[in-house]
Order: C-alpha cells, then sequence, then structure tokens
C-alpha cells in the first residue's frame, strides 16, 4: 500500500510541476541573451550529452540539475531550433520533437545550453546528439516491482511505447492476489507470441498468442520437471529451452552484494510446444553439474547456456563461476549433440558468465559477467560482455559498463540496439538504458529511458527488470487474462 501512496504523491507533484512551468515551445525566433561563456559542464538529468539516439525515439526530456531560467538551441546542418523554459526543465513537444529527428536523421545535433546565474546569463560548452538511421523496436516490455527480498508486494508486466510515453498494463499481481509473475519472453520479437511465468498462487507458464491466453501443460514426463524457469525461444516456434532451478536466497552479515541467491541444482529441458512434452539431454540433465540460462542461436542449430560443477552450499557458494557453453542442435529430431563448445572458460579466466543472449544476425554474443555466481542483479561488480562471434573475440564495452551492477540484456530486431538494466544511478534501483552498436561492434553512450518527466526516476519506487524489446504492441485483453489467470 505505501507503494501506492508513493506513487499517488509522484502524480500529484508531477501534475503540479507541469502545471507551473513555463513552456513557450521549440522556436526559431527566441533572442539567445548575451553571455559569459564558461568551461563548466552542464549537469544535466538524464544525461543526454553525447548519445547516439534512434531515429523514432521518444522525447529526451531532461533538467539542469541546478535549475534556473534557461535556453536550449539546437542545430543541425539545416535548422536551428530553441526551446525556453524556467527552473531548468527542457521538455519538448512530441510532433517537433519528430519532426527534427527525421529531419535530422543521419546527423548531428549540436545542444547549448544558456543558463539565467545569479551574475548574468552563461552559456555552456556544446554538446551533441547524434541521430541514427537506424529505429528501435516501437515497444519496450518489463517488469516493474518494488524492492523487496521475501515478499512480491507490488509488481507487474508493463508495454511501453519507444516512439512516445504511453504505458500500458499487460498484468499486475495486485489483480492475481499478489503472485510473483516473471520471465516473459518473445519468439524473435514478435509481439503476438510470448511466454510468462507466475509463481504461487495461480502458478504455470502461460502462453499469450495473437491476443489469446493458455497455460502451457507439463505432461507426465521421465525427468519428474514440475515447474518451468528461465526460458528460451527456438526461431522456428516449435520449440522452446526452459532451465529448471532449485533456487534459494540468503543474506550477507557484511557485504556490498547484500543478499545471495544460488541453485542447489539446475538442469536444462527442451519443451515441445505442440504436444507439451519434455526431454532433455544427458549433458544438460548432468546432476553433477548446474546448468541454467539457456539461449538458442538465430538460426536454430545452437544451443548456447551457463553451466558450472555442483559445490557445498552454502558454503562454498564464492566457488561456484560459470562456464559458458555451446551445444549443436537438431531441430528436425529435437535432439542435441554429445559433446559441447567453450565460449567462456570460468576455470582459466576467474570470473563467471551468466544470460546470455545472441543478436538476431548471430554475429554478436552479450552475457553478463561477475566474480561468481548466476544472479547478477545483486552482485555489483557484474558487468557485460560482448563477444564477436564471426572473429572469436570479445570487444571492449567500456563507454557501457559502470562501477554498479549490469544486467538483464536483450537486442533490438535490427541489431543495431540492446536494452539492458543497471544500478548506475544510485545503486539501489535497476533502470533501463539503450544503447547503439553499429554492425563492427562499436557502442555508443547508453542513455537512460526517456520519460515524460524529468523527476519521474527521483519519485519512482520501483525496479525495472527484464527489459525485452518487440517490434510492436501487443494486443490483449487485460480483463481476459485476469479472468484466465485467476482462474488456474
Amino acid at each position: 500500500m505505501k507503494y501506492r501512496i508513493a506513487e499517488f504523491i509522484y502524480h500529484i507533484i508531477r501534475n503540479s510541476i507541469f502545471a507551473g512551468l513555463l513552456l513557450s515551445g521549440l522556436s526559431c525566433s527566441i533572442k539567445i541573451p548575451e553571455t559569459e561563456q564558461t568551461t563548466d559542464e552542464p549537469v544535466l538529468y538524464p544525461d543526454y550529452r553525447d548519445v547516439t539516439i534512434p531515429v523514432n525515439i521518444a522525447p529526451l526530456n531532461f533538467k539542469l540539475v541546478n535549475p534556473a531560467p534557461a535556453i536550449l538551441q539546437l542545430q543541425s546542418k539545416n535548422n536551428t531550433w530553441q526551446l525556453e523554459n524556467k527552473k531548468g526543465r527542457f521538455l519538448f513537444p512530441e510532433k517537433k520533437w519528430k519532426s527534427i529527428l527525421l529531419s535530422s536523421a543521419g546527423d548531428t545535433l549540436k545542444a547549448t545550453i544558456y543558463s539565467k546565474q545569479p551574475d548574468g546569463w552563461k552559456s555552456y560548452p556544446t554538446f551533441n546528439i547524434y541521430v541514427s538511421t537506424d529505429p528501435v523496436d516501437e515497444t519496450l516490455v518489463y517488469r516493474r516491482l518494488a524492492p523487496g527480498y521475501r515478499m512480491w508486494n507490488e509488481m507487474g508486466i508493463y508495454q511501453r511505447s519507444l516512439t512516445g510515453f504511453k504505458e500500458q498494463i499487460l498484468l499486475e499481481n495486485r489483480q492475481t492476489n499478489n503472485n510473483c509473475m516473471n520471465c516473459h519472453c518473445f519468439n524473435r520479437q514478435q509481439p503476438d507470441d510470448m511466454v510468462f511465468h507466475q509463481r504461487s498462487m495461480h502458478g504455470g507458464t502461460y502462453r499469450l498468442k495473437n491476443g489469446k491466453i493458455e497455460q502451457l501443460p507439463v505432461n507426465e514426463n521421465s525427468l519428474q520437471v514440475t515447474s518451468l524457469v528461465y526460458p528460451a525461444w527456438h526461431p522456428d516456434g516449435k520449440w522452446m529451452a526452459f532451465s529448471t532451478n532449485d533456487t534459494k536466497q540468503d543474506f550477507h552479515h557484511a557485504d556490498p552484494n547484500r543478499i545471495e541467491v544460488f541453485d542447489h541444482s539446475s538442469s536444462i529441458v527442451l519443451y515441445d510446444m505442440d504436444n507439451g512434452t519434455i526431454t532433455s539431454s544427458a549433458i544438460l540433465n548432468d546432476s553433477s553439474r548446474l546448468n541454467t540460462y539457456p539461449a538458442f542461436s538465430p538460426d536454430g542449430k545452437s544451443l548456447y547456456f551457463c553451466s558450472a560443477e555442483t559445490k557445498p552450499l552454502p558454503d562454498q557458494y564464492r566457488d561456484i563461476k560459470y562456464h559458458l557453453l555451446r551445444l549443436d542442435f537438431d531441430p528436425e529430431s529435437g535432439t542435441f549433440a554429445s559433446f559441447t563448445d567453450t565460449i567462456y572458460q570460468a576455470s582459466e579466466s576467474g570470473g563467471s558468465a551468466k544470460f546470455p543472449r545472441i543478436s538476431p544476425d548471430g554475429r554478436f554474443l552479450m552475457y553478463t559477467l561477475s566474480e561468481y555466481g548466476n544472479f547478477s542483479i545483486w552482485h555489483r561488480d557484474a558487468d557485460l560482455c560482448l563477444y564477436d562471434l564471426e572473429k572469436q573475440n570479445l570487444l571492449p564495452l567500456d563507454q557501457v559498463n559502470s562501477p554498479d551492477t549490469e544486467s538483464y540484456h536483450t537486442w533490438s530486431s535490427n541489431n543495431r540496439w540492446f536494452v539492458f538494466s543497471s544500478r548506475r544511478d544510485d545503486g539501489l534501483y535497476t533502470r533501463p538504458y539503450l544503447c547503439y552498436l553499429d554492425e563492427n561492434g562499436r557502442t555508443g553512450k547508453p542513455f537512460l529511458l526517456p520519460q515524460e518527466d524529468p523527476d519521474y526516476y527521483t519519485f519512482s519506487l520501483f525496479s525495472f527488470n527484464i527489459p525485452e524489446l518487440v517490434k510492436h504492441e501487443i494486443v490483449a485483453d487485460n480483463y481476459e487474462l485476469i479472468q484466465f489467470t485467476r482462474n488456474k
């Protein structure tokens, strides 16, 4: 309830602020005052200086951290626009913003801020905004939840337009007896075919296909699998790989990571979407190993996964380090090879890999790396790694990683963008960052998901995780989803 009250207060404050702003809109005729130049960099939130953005992204609304009356000037090769407001807040009219991006596609916007200080107007050093001609997928789907360790007080799965600010509820757990819901996963970024899990009450794995909801059956099988965890679609839609994890959670008395989550046992199974049967292989269902986080290659001929040797837990939790492996797969027969290739050797490199995701063109493999374990969202040292599958080498991500946690990540359908969850802002809440990647694996500077109100993240008490890019908006009847899942 306290999170609902906080959210209500946030909206009151937000609306009051918006009503009080003097915003004249983008113009070509605002007079730039005489200014004294300063070498101080402008402090913006969110920090959109020198970022590469897609041509269809929502307005990059931001504020000056030290509020003051200010003017923003944007210059492209052929046009100049000014935006004037008070208290340092810059809110772009959506239609005008879209026209600016379209006219600046493939070009650089030069941004200069003029700020009125007690001793007169100051002009800050100009920074750039690079407008890529590569669009990003139109919709981002994520789980948003209040922070907690033992209870799922409030969470939901939401979809958000990336070309604007519209957010829609797919399912909230206050509608389903406050159970846990997680691990939404899409078939090749298609919004009309997804799966997700519910835990506790109404537990099970659900499929939303073409707007219709069904629960995936777990038919009798020799593996005695009763629940499915981390999912991965095969590109032909007939198969899915799932891990089966016996997960435990514990707390540190004194450690920067605070919480430890580990598997007592885990394996990977193959699910036949046509008849609900479950199979596996000797490699994927080996009781001497912990196998988790499956991911099929875009051509459907390989399964990537993480694997570690079992150790006595919790005593040796720091010794659990996951290799990143590849296993050949025959989609015609639904069978796996009898040997693996090693992509990342934990015993030699010293870290622990998790959450592999392959770009849709099959060129790049992104995964998360931390000192040990496989639940990176609680590990402050967790970073993203990028492996070039064609050249078989690691590529630098210095501009992407931060001193705090980088975790869940996914690709856009055109391979040029990825989104990931990061705690770089305050070390407490995970928030979604978007980043450009060119065909050679060079990245731009990540930028925080734009919000209509620059103070959105300041007042929000929710974390974002499992951000998934999908091509279009999901069409679903929220009432039908609630009724179906509540009756299971």
